[in-house]
């Protein structure tokens, strides 16, 4: 006669540290990905609202700022050096 047939699972090994660190990080990675596609793809209004007050008031004071002449450092330094000579 036949033999039964054996119909219990596999032996599978519990997996070790690494396994499923690398598991819940592929995880985490994709649910980060799905998070990024999806702030692309519904940006959000409420970066892009700014009030007119506070950039005009931002861009006077920028304006007032006195500029100072722009003296390249190479020159300054050479003629710094001919006087130590």
């Amino acid at each position: 006669m036949a033999e039964p047939l054996d119909l219990s699972p596999p032996d599978i090994p519990e997996p070790s540290f690494l396994e499923m660190l690398l598991r819940y990080g592929l995880f985490c990675g994709a649910i980060f990905q799905l998070i990024c596609i999806l702030a692309i793809i519904f940006p959000g209004s409420k970066t892009q609202d700014v009030d007119t007050d506070s950039t005009e008031t931002k861009v006077s004071e920028v304006i007032r700022k006195p500029k100072m002449p722009a003296v390249p450092t190479g020159k300054k330094q050479k003629k710094e050096t001919k006087k130590k000579r």
